[in-house]
């Protein structure tokens, strides 16, 4: 499902915030995924506690600190409350106006395949990284959401540092379960470093293109 509201394509399958693309950590994704989803309501505190927390005790400083990096994303601030609106006493409601686009099915993986036709891409100004999913050495098949779970987390971290340019976790993951050359990977994604390695072992390797 794609939400589009403004100049914004939140992609829930995927995992996406799209306005070119922004970095979003995975729980402040599943906060918007909420707020968006039950936009005709208000969610209390308690609400958003059972489903991103599980319930779990969390302080008001947290669930502040989510709010307001989900607000920054979408352009959205605590002072305009543009998308994101803070009833006092009550809670919070997504109050942007959406659209919803439902994807017929296979449609993410076509989107994949063409991306990965395009002419190679230009180097950025700035160092540039693409983490590739980790190769799952462990014979335990659960270990491979714990691998691909690994690589989320490394992106997300990455993301944070603003000297970066970090490739997007679903163009990284179009080259899972295969066989790649390195080089091939720098040449369609645009990046100088690569960062790949096995889960089992918990290392991983730096390949880097030019200076």
């Amino acid at each position: 499902m794609r939400y589009l509201f403004e100049e914004y394509v939140f992609h829930t399958d995927r995992r996406e915030l799209h306005r070119g693309l922004v970095p979003v950590a995975p729980q402040v994704f599943d906060l918007l995924d909420y707020l968006i989803r039950n936009r005709e309501r208000v969610v209390s505190k308690d609400d958003i506690i059972k489903v991103i927390w599980n319930g779990r005790s969390v302080s008001d400083a947290a669930l502040t600190t989510r709010l307001n990096a989900a607000r920054t994303a979408i352009g959205d601030s605590g002072e305009e409350q543009r998308f994101i609106k803070t009833l006092p006493r009550k809670g919070f409601r997504f109050v942007g106006a959406v659209r919803e686009v439902k994807e017929p099915a296979g449609a993410a993986v076509a989107d994949n395949r063409l991306e990965l036709q395009k002419a190679d891409l230009a180097l950025p100004d700035k160092r540039s990284i693409a983490v590739l999913p980790f190769e799952n050495l462990s014979g335990d098949p659960e270990r491979e959401y714990f691998a691909d779970g690994m690589v989320e987390e490394i992106i997300t971290a990455l993301s944070r540092f603003k000297s970066l340019f970090v490739i997007a976790r679903h163009s990284s993951f179009t080259f899972k379960g295969k066989a790649v050359d390195i080089r091939e990977v720098r040449r369609r994604l645009g990046v100088r470093y690569v960062l790949r390695g096995p889960c089992a072992s918990h290392r991983g390797r730096f390949e880097s293109q030019g200076n």
